[in-house]
């Protein structure tokens, strides 16, 4: 930092940063960078799993055919451990509200630091939650947490209240469930979506889906299969967390 100035307090420890008001999406971002376990290299070039080299990833979806898949790619901040899991957590499941402002720093900041990722980008969207869902609707409040962070409007993101995809009935949860089960949750999530924009916005267009977790993929493909049938040239993928594949 320039002289005279406090270095920032290092992730986890937002809350306390002399930056948690005023500080850029690239500067936490980096802060974050030196504590988030990174990407494994080598990693799959579709979902960011780490893989042994010359070894093909042990993902089932990134053996499927794009068409059947859905997705082209799915980019991660991080690994899902640690500081940044508790993190994650404390939001989705306690609505630690704070939390939002800075995933939404860490979503800018990759963003700003993947300019090639970000290349004939139409529309960032979230995978939505429903209204009704408790304590908050985390990925809503992380979306609009980037759209404020990204000062200059960079990149396209929705307005606070004005979001692009929305779901319109709750369904069953998968967190916790089997494959099986995430299959089901995931077919009845993407079902329960609704494009609020101007049809012909979608048309063509090349997305960016943002989630907090990407495990299997299974809620991801669903989504990506509908925006595709919905019009979509390309879905991309891009999440705050890769957990470690395991079988």
């Amino acid at each position: 930092m320039t002289a005279g100035l406090p270095d920032p307090a290092g992730f986890p420890d937002c809350p306390v940063c002399a930056y948690r008001i005023t500080g850029t999406a690239r500067l936490c971002s980096d802060c974050a960078g030196h504590t988030l376990q990174p990407v494994a290299e080598p990693h799959c070039p579709v979902c960011s799993q780490a893989v042994a080299p010359g070894r093909p990833c042990g993902n089932r979806v990134c053996a499927l055919p794009e068409a059947e898949r859905g997705f082209s790619r799915v980019d991660a901040v991080a690994v899902y451990s640690g500081a940044l899991r508790n993190k994650i957590h404390r939001l989705k499941y306690d609505g630690a509200y704070g939390w939002a402002m800075i995933f939404g720093r860490l979503l800018v900041g990759w963003m700003e630091s993947h300019p090639e990722q970000m290349e004939g980008v139409d529309h960032v969207v979230g995978n939505p939650t429903h209204a009704d869902r408790q304590p908050l609707q985390h990925i809503e409040a992380i979306m609009d947490a980037a759209y404020t962070e990204d000062f200059t409007h960079t990149f396209p993101l929705s307005p606070p209240g004005a979001h692009r995809l929305i779901k319109t009935t709750e369904t069953l949860r998968s967190a916790n469930k089997s494959l099986d089960d995430k299959r089901a949750a995931a077919t009845a999530h993407a079902a329960a979506l609704t494009w609020t924009g101007d049809t012909g916005d979608i048309k063509g267009s090349t997305i960016l889906l943002v989630d907090d977790v990407f495990t299997s993929g299974s809620q991801l493909q669903h989504v990506a299969l509908w925006l595709r049938a919905s019009g979509a040239a390309d879905v991309r993928g891009l999440v705050l967390a890769r957990v470690p594949w395991s079988g």
